[in-house]
């Protein structure tokens, strides 16, 4: 009897596991997927192109508020948990649920789920989502760009649009997001590479992505998304923290593995925080992985411009970093307090329009900033229409991209870019000079 199985997901791991442990595994069917955390991601079908030759309608994504319904109805007998960046308490409450309507609740681990490749791979992950997983990745990029070496950064997954047309997705230009109807949130992670004139691929089927990209590349660089585990076997696993969520590489799922396994742990953002903070974080470290080195660096933020001298500044941050990643401020605060001290902060809540105001009531840990949302058009329209209802004199913006491109911000605004600059005896380029 083939045992009936249900995939909890938000559109990412929850795919690659199905590819890698499932797609031709005839002693399971896989009756549903489940989605969470990103809006209007359910209600699809993994269309019978990834879905491969044992499921030839595909498979249908439900709501995760369906789930027990969907256990008894179905008959289920296992559910596999696969998305990232949540409590370890959060997790075994969706355990109890699941043993309480039957079934047996599930967890792939870290080495069944990676792809080996042919060619080296630097993994960057983190402990939670904004530790400054992308900018370590920019600064392994830099390291490797000087050796001469060509290098391939494959990104985690957001399909968030139609699945059989991002089976396996290359971008190498601006215009390339553009083609492939990338999101905020996708052009966000490629944008800032693109520009270093490094070869980006991302999707769905990972195992097709890889041997795209050994085609072309010395070294793949794995670049991580949440507080996920690699989908590929590191040569050398790289785990960014932050000390401003000191202990939460102890309390979030699956951030603790990665910082167990780390080889390297980069200790970030050593500029703006608390050294008690940090102090916790090194016992933590020399407690659960001692072998690992340890790089202590600053995010250091510029700015475009410091010629004005606002009154009211609007700050809009990186969306997930505030959302999956519970901050209350990112980049753009820090940007804010160093350069604009005397101006004050607006909340935007009360001038936000639509699923941006309704973001105020989900996420309690928003306040003064504005992350930027823009997971489909019209969250994309009321985000401008947000910015646009404020009466900042300045928006500051703290995203990776350059939002302008995207929306119109009909008010005088700067850029805010920030960078990891290591301090201290041990850097990324003495820990990869070996490799």
């Amino acid at each position: 009897m083939k045992k009936r199985i249900i995939i909890m997901g938000a559109a990412g791991r929850d795919f690659h596991n199905f590819n890698v442990c499932y797609r031709s595994n005839e002693d399971y069917e896989v009756v549903a997927f489940t989605a969470t955390q990103i809006p209007n991601i359910e209600g699809r079908i993994y269309p019978a192109v990834l879905a491969g030759k044992l499921y030839p309608k595909g498979i249908p994504i439900h709501p995760e508020e369906e789930l027990i319904e969907l256990i008894k109805k179905e008959k289920i007998d296992e559910v596999v948990f696969s998305y990232s960046d949540v409590t370890h308490e959060y997790v075994m409450h969706k355990a109890s649920e699941v043993n309480s309507a039957g079934a047996t609740f599930k967890l792939l681990g870290a080495e069944e789920t990676m792809i080996k490749s042919s060619k080296p791979v630097i993994s960057i992950c983190a402990v939670r989502t904004g530790c400054g997983k992308s900018q370590t990745t920019r600064r392994v990029a830099e390291i490797l760009k000087k050796k001469g070496k060509k290098l391939v950064v494959i990104r985690h997954p957001m399909p968030y649009g139609k699945l059989e047309k991002q089976i396996c997705q290359r971008f190498a230009t601006y215009q390339d997001m553009l083609d492939h109807d990338c999101t905020i949130e996708e052009m966000e992670e490629y944008e800032p590479h693109i520009k270093e004139g490094i070869i980006v691929y991302a999707g769905v089927d990972y195992e097709k992505i890889i041997r795209e990209a050994e085609k072309e590349a010395d070294v793949i660089l794995w670049d991580g998304g949440n507080n996920d585990t690699p989908f590929y076997k590191p040569d050398i696993e790289i785990v960014v923290m932050d000390p401003h969520r000191a202990g939460h590489e102890l309390r979030y799922y699956p951030g603790e593995t990665n910082f167990r396994r780390a080889d390297v742990l980069v200790i970030n953002k050593m500029d703006s925080a608390d050294p008690p903070d940090v102090q916790i974080i090194l016992d933590n470290i020399q407690e659960y992985n001692p072998k690992a080195i340890v790089v202590k660096a600053n995010s250091e933020v510029k700015i475009d411009s410091t010629d004005v001298n606002p009154e009211k500044i609007l700050i809009i941050e990186d969306g997930p970093t505030l959302t999956h990643g519970g901050m209350a401020f990112g980049a753009g605060i820090v940007a804010a307090q160093k350069f604009y001290p005397d101006a004050k902060i607006l909340e935007p809540e009360s001038f936000a329009v639509g699923s941006i105001k309704k973001l105020y009531k989900k996420f309690p840990n928003l306040k003064d900033v504005l992350p930027a949302m823009g997971y489909f058009d019209e969250q994309m329209k009321e985000l401008q229409q947000t910015i646009n209802n404020s009466d900042a004199d300045l928006v500051v913006v703290a995203t990776p991209i350059d939002l302008q491109k995207l929306i119109k911000i009909g008010k005088p605004h700067v850029r805010v870019h920030y960078t990891l600059v290591e301090i201290g005896d041990t850097d990324l380029e003495e820990v990869l000079k070996d490799f």
